[in-house]
């Protein structure tokens, strides 16, 4: 009678397991490099998933690519492909926490480490771009993914190219964008911060992003679609208030000039005499 109670037990557990269990882990996704689509154009610090390179280390996942920066707490940059098969309903899951992607002895950054601070807990890889299930909607919420941002920068130009990339995907497009932080430095609603949480995460002095623009009809994608007039978008914006009404064109650039601030080497995976026509150029659409 006992066993015959203990069994019911297990089975009752494991039906309730199953029955909350929503979310995928997020490692375990197995991807090739010829597959993988996050770092189709390059990996523009050579990252590697090494524990010697604690501040360029590589994290692959199903939704995005990133290379974080375990002195910073923050990414250098993250990686991420968007067409309308990423794009849904999903509602934000609002889950900011560590990744677990990270290696397990690394002190790790917590949305606690923002409180308090006049700064955003701003996305690179937007919670929308990532609508097509709830999994891949909380994969955007790892601080892994999460960089300081001035509210006024976070929810003005920063938040209108967002949406701007997304009404491209709705018009047919498929995007590919890298974005990140550069200097030391910058302003939220309380004033002017370098570190927040007690030094554990940098306050950049602006925001970047690429975003390449690519046809999304069937038998287009790849590097192979990509010629002299395929649109480029750069930005760098400055991570500070006052800017909540600008347009983000104010602050496109070209990217060989983001090149040179960074140090880096974006759409590295393209022929040099094409990376040069479409990185020296100013997007003027």
């Amino acid at each position: 009678m006992k066993f015959r109670r203990l069994l019911v037990v297990g089975f009752f557990l494991v039906a309730l397991a199953t029955i909350f269990q929503t979310k995928e882990p997020l490692t375990k996704w197995i991807w090739t490099s010829a597959s993988y689509p996050h770092l189709l154009f390059g990996n523009p610090t050579h990252s590697q998933r090494d524990l010697g390179q604690p501040d360029n280390y590589l994290i692959e996942k199903k939704q995005f690519a990133l290379s974080y920066n375990r002195t910073n707490g923050i990414p250098n940059w993250v990686s991420w492909q968007l067409n309308k098969d990423w794009l849904g309903e999903a509602p934000r899951q609002n889950d900011f926490r560590p990744d677990p992607d990270l290696p397990d002895a690394w002190s790790v950054v917590t949305g606690r480490d923002y409180g308090g601070s006049g700064f955003d807990r701003g996305h690179l890889v937007p919670s929308e771009d990532r609508g097509d299930s709830i999994n891949d909607n909380s994969s955007t919420f790892v601080m892994t993914n999460i960089i300081p941002m001035s509210p006024d920068n976070n929810r003005g130009p920063w938040e209108k190219l967002e949406s701007y990339s997304r009404r491209l995907v709705n018009q047919g497009k498929e995007l590919y964008i890298i974005a990140g932080g550069d200097g030391e430095g910058g302003t939220g609603s309380r004033g002017r911060k370098t570190r927040l949480g007690r030094g554990k995460v940098l306050v950049p002095a602006r925001l970047w992003k690429i975003v390449v623009v690519m046809e999304s009809s069937p038998g287009t994608a790849g590097l192979g679609a990509i010629n002299p007039d395929t649109r480029v978008i750069a930005v760098a914006i400055p991570n500070r208030m006052g800017i909540a009404n600008a347009d983000w064109r104010d602050f496109r650039i070209s990217v060989d000039a983001l090149e040179d601030a960074l140090g880096v080497d974006f759409l590295s995976n393209l022929p040099s005499k094409l990376q040069d026509v479409l990185e020296k150029r100013i997007d003027k659409r």
